[in-house]
């Protein structure tokens, strides 16, 4: 990941964790069936100055089928 774009990592990871909560999943609850592990989801959701995660397309994709939140919504200004 490219430090440039770290803050835009950030807001991704917290639009991911905002649908996650608002479907009621828990990480663990998402992160099985994203197939990923409960500490990749913790690392894209990070928000406290820890180090962020980037994200594949696929895993991208995968994210919004998933949540039911179409992929352009994660970065969508609010």
């Amino acid at each position: 990941m490219r430090e440039h774009f770290r803050e835009n990592y950030r807001l991704l990871g917290l639009k991911i964790a905002y649908y996650r909560k608002k479907r009621g999943y828990t990480q663990e609850q998402f992160a099985e069936l994203i197939g990923k592990s409960w500490s990749f989801i913790s690392q894209i959701e990070a928000n406290n100055g820890a180090v962020v995660k980037g994200v594949s397309l696929d895993t991208l994709f995968t994210i919004s089928e998933v949540l039911d939140v179409p992929v352009e919504k994660f970065f969508a200004e609010d």
